[in-house]
Order: structure tokens, then sequence, then C-alpha cells
């Protein structure tokens, strides 16, 4: 069975960075697309950053210039790293990774960023 887990997340100051990362167990085969949603309170659940197979990124436009994300196909991985953290990037942070012909879903990680 194939499970997408999430590390990283929890609390940190305006300013400040943090890295997620995503592993997918259970499939010996590399995963398509792979990245991360998040979601706030209150708000419908927005793209954070993707990445292909082939390493063509995209970002949503309120994280481009201050998170980069990453993969590594060879260990089904993909990370997020997030700098200059502001508290509008406080969310549940979603991975997912695009396997036969549909996405599979992480619990979810949360971020804080509060003084």
């Amino acid at each position: 069975q194939v499970q997408v887990l999430e590390f990283g997340g929890g609390t940190v100051q305006p300013g400040g960075s943090l890295r997620l990362s995503c592993v997918v167990f259970g499939s010996a085969s590399m995963m398509d697309g792979m990245g991360w949603y998040r979601q706030a309170p209150g708000k419908v659940r927005e793209l954070v950053a993707g990445i292909s197979r082939g390493g063509m990124t995209r970002y949503g436009d309120s994280v481009s210039g201050r998170f980069h994300i990453s993969r590594d196909n060879a260990k089904n991985l993909v990370e997020l790293q997030m700098n200059a953290l502001e508290p509008e990037d406080t969310a549940v942070y979603y991975c997912y990774a695009g396997t036969g012909g549909e996405n599979r879903w992480g619990q979810g990680t949360q971020v804080t960023v509060s003084s």
C-alpha cells in the first residue's frame, strides 16, 4: 500500500526558515508529479509548489522567490525549503505524489509563523 509521509513543520518566527520533507513508501515505481499544497483556516487549499519527474517546477504566486522545491527520484523524496517565512504562510501543508494516474496525499504537517 502506498503511503505518503511528511516530516518537518513546526513554529518559526517571521523571516525564519523551515524545511519540509515527504517520502513515499510502498511503491517501487518512480512517482509522477510531486509537491505541496497548503490550507489555512477558512481558506481553500492552494498550490505551494510542484515538481515533475524531469525536474520542472512551478510555484504559487505568494511563495515564488522564497520557497524552493526539489526531489530525489531514487528515494521517492520531495523537499520544500521555505525561506523568509511570513505569518501568511501559516497553514497545514500537504504533500502529494502522483502514481497510477491519481494523486496520493499525506496527512499534512502544521507550519506556524508567529512572533
